[in-house]
């Protein structure tokens, strides 16, 4: 358990913070406090019902030792015993899962980007249906999806579709999708009813503010161009599509789906600053552990990270070794957090493993 010392100080922080909240601050002083309130105040509370809890317990750890005490009454300090000791454990969990270090990118909105990998036009397919699986997650938990770029493919679904996702905690549920997910099923176009293997890769990065990437103009190059595929007339007789390449880091990111040049551009920049922040957390995150096994939902996209298999009705997440028979509704979007909460899960108890918590 987290040492005592350490209980006390967070409690002895969130009383100064209401002290100093209480004596008419400043505005930017009082935002700056309240927000970090917010922040610890959860955390003290369940500290607080943790240690009422853990007295509560050694009384009735008191009442069953006691040999004066006759037999109903013991048998009720017993039922109450198992009771008080599922709560202080589970309590002593949520306190020292408080204390991991915490994501700072969880709260961000995100850009999700699908493409369509190995298996051609199924593929694309594919990537559609991964797309389509997301927007429904998006709707059922209150989030807002706007499509960036998009190309589709030859017989539908996409090439590579781009979207901004904006909500509460996108990135913290989203992160662990980010990796190589593949499907087998007979194709539409599969005459013998033969099963193939696809593959489509996700990225989920989360998206960086002005203040976390600082962009020289002096280091982009920004080139105009006509647009191709749907759109019209207009599409093909503008140049108002935008390819924008960062010289220092060579990324390069090109949109084409507004009619305005303004707004593609505003667009490419946003994703271009999602890209140079996901570079750089993932250069931190590979300097500050060296064990694989920490990064399950650190966005390596070059991992296998699930498998879709529809003759079986059957998802299985090879991080963890997770396999639901409820493909349907997970590919729907409706039963994806039961694939999601697991993996928080697991990335937890490996956290709380590696900061001996």
């Amino acid at each position: 358990m987290i040492p005592a010392e350490k209980l006390d100080a967070l409690l002895t922080r969130v009383a100064e913070l209401e002290y100093r909240m209480s004596q008419n601050p400043d505005p930017q002083t009082y935002v700056r406090l309240s927000r970090d309130y917010a922040e610890l105040e959860p955390l003290a509370a369940r500290i607080t019902a943790l240690r009422k809890g853990e007295e509560e317990l050694a009384g009735v750890e008191a009442m069953l030792a006691d040999p004066s005490a006759d037999a109903e009454m013991r048998e009720l300090a017993e039922i109450e015993f198992y009771a008080l000791r599922e709560r202080v454990e589970a309590l002593a969990q949520e306190v020292r899962i408080g204390f991991l270090p915490k994501d700072v990118a969880d709260d961000r909105n995100v850009i999700l980007e699908v493409r369509a990998g190995t298996g051609g036009d199924e593929a694309a397919l594919f990537a559609g249906d991964l797309f389509r699986m997301y927007q429904r997650y998006a709707q059922l938990k209150g989030w807002k999806v706007e499509i960036v770029s998009a190309s589709e493919g030859e017989v539908g679904g996409f090439k590579e579709v781009i979207a901004s996702v904006t909500g509460d905690q996108v990135f913290a549920r989203l992160k662990f999708e980010s990796g190589v997910h593949r499907v087998q099923r007979v194709p539409e176009t599969e005459s013998g009813g033969r099963i193939h293997t696809s593959a489509a890769t996700v990225a989920v990065l989360p998206q960086a503010e002005d203040v976390d990437v600082q962009i020289n103009d002096a280091d982009l190059r920004i080139d105009t161009f006509r647009a191709s595929g749907a759109g019209g007339q207009h599409v093909n007789t503008t140049d108002s599509a935008v390819r924008i390449t960062h010289m220092p880091t060579g990324i390069v990111v090109a949109v084409q789906d507004e009619r305005s040049q303004h707004k593609n551009k505003a667009k490419a920049l946003q994703l271009l600053r999602a890209r140079i922040f996901d570079e750089e957390r993932a250069r931190l995150a590979n300097e500050r552990t060296e064990a694989r096994r920490l990064q399950v939902g650190s966005g390596d996209r070059s991992e296998r990270i699930r498998t879709y298999n529809f003759p079986q009705g059957r998802v299985t997440d090879h991080r963890i070794g997770l396999t639901l028979y409820k493909l349907p509704e997970v590919i729907s979007g409706e039963a994806l957090d039961d694939v999601i909460e697991p993996l928080a899960l697991d990335h937890q108890a490996t956290l709380l493993a590696a900061e001996g918590l």
